[in-house]
């Protein structure tokens, strides 16, 4: 199984596993969880989200301040 992963101007193809959810690809790509949103399909969804084949995961790095 495979998906599309989008961060920044980064695209590429990553293999994973049945029932692998947008956290273990975080944890894999070494991206802190506190600093991105996760957009799979186009629509914004939690870390605990599980992710199918030829899905695409878009990470938006969050910006703070005030």
């Amino acid at each position: 199984m495979a998906i599309t992963l989008i961060n920044k101007n980064d695209k590429k193809e990553i293999e994973i596993t049945e029932n692998t959810t947008v956290e273990d690809i975080l944890k894999q790509e070494e991206i802190p969880i506190e600093t991105v949103v996760a957009k799979l399909n186009g629509v914004t969804v939690t870390e605990d989200e599980i992710v199918n084949d030829n899905d695409e995961l878009e990470i938006i790095k969050v910006i703070y301040g005030g």
